[in-house]
């Protein structure tokens, strides 16, 4: 029985690592069979489709191909509408490092397996006077907070992603003002920002002049570059350099207008922060600050009453 768990535990391990793999796989890389083509293509060598295949790394021969049919077995039993939620959460988390949601998913899963085999393992080795209530528990636990885990990190991922973005709005818009102002066209003023900058902010604007470069109407990659951020902010100054495009208002001015009204958002955010602090504050002062104080101011005291003539009144003998 316990060969059986060390297995399963070791399952889950190599699981885990097919994840890594293809998590930190670089998802701008392109189709590696092709590059190998190319590779030897441009040599002028000669060689069968088995040779190149068996020239490509282990990983991407073996390793790869497992975790993607692992991940298409895990998405079989994934509802439709969830996957739809992951692939937008993935979008306003700025698509980390290529996750795709049948990865995302796999991880859950994995981590899942991972916590649960790990605190089985544990039960094997040792423990073994526990309940098996008790053992079941535990577990359940466990494999919940696991696999939760890949969801904590994405919304993370998403708030510092979105709090980068609306940090960066104020400036970039007063740089799209003076970039309008001296003549340029509103996609003349994008493509500054992202030369100048290498932010979030930048990134977004860069794929929106992508996509209209690709033929997409500029309002329509406004609002998808919208969507992809997920910022009342974005949305609305999207819609109002849509507006002033219909109704043929004057860019220059409608970005100065935003600009204002983004700085005077962003002061206020940090009134509210600030207004927050003292509540913040109270957790560590009561757990933390204050037990070491008293620590410090009682144990004298404490010290002098032992070694006095009370000590017998209030230590007993």
């Amino acid at each position: 029985m316990e060969l059986i768990f060390i297995g399963i535990v070791v399952f889950i391990l190599v699981g885990a690592l097919l994840l890594v793999v293809v998590g930190l796989r670089d998802a701008n890389r392109g189709d590696p069979l092709q590059k190998r083509l190319e590779e030897f293509a441009a040599r002028g060598e000669k060689a069968s489709l088995e040779e190149i295949e068996l020239s490509q790394p282990f990983s991407e021969r073996v390793l790869l191909p497992l975790a993607r049919r692992f991940g298409e077995f895990v998405t079989r039993f994934t509802p439709q509408n969830a996957l739809q939620t992951t692939a937008h959460r993935l979008e306003l988390a700025g698509n980390p490092r290529g996750v795709d949601p049948t990865i995302f998913w796999t991880s859950r899963f994995l981590m899942a397996f991972l916590f649960g085999g790990l605190f089985i393992f544990l039960f094997t080795v040792g423990l073994r006077d526990w309940s098996w209530i008790r053992k079941f528990l535990v577990v359940a636990i466990f494999m919940v907070i696991g696999f939760f885990i890949p969801e904590l990190l994405l919304t993370s991922k998403i708030n510092r992603r979105q709090k980068e973005i609306r940090k960066a709005m104020p400036d970039a818009l007063d740089l799209l003002t003076i970039c309008v102002e001296a003549g340029l066209g509103f996609d003349g003023a994008m493509a500054k920002v992202t030369e100048k900058w290498d932010n979030e902010l930048s990134l977004a604007f860069a794929r929106a002049l992508k996509e209209m470069q690709l033929g997409k109407l500029r309002r329509e990659a406004l609002r998808d570059m919208a969507d992809r951020i997920g910022l009342p902010e974005m949305t609305s100054f999207v819609a109002a350099v849509i507006q002033s495009e219909q109704l043929g208002v004057s860019m220059a001015k409608v970005l100065r207008i935003q600009s204002d009204q983004m700085r005077v958002r962003r002061r206020q955010r940090a009134e509210e922060e600030a207004h927050k602090a003292p509540i913040k504050m109270l957790i560590p002062l009561a757990l933390l600050i204050f037990p070491s104080i008293c620590i410090v101011l009682m144990t004298p005291a404490l010290i002098m009453l032992m070694q006095s003539a009370l000590r017998g009144v209030l230590f007993g003998n």
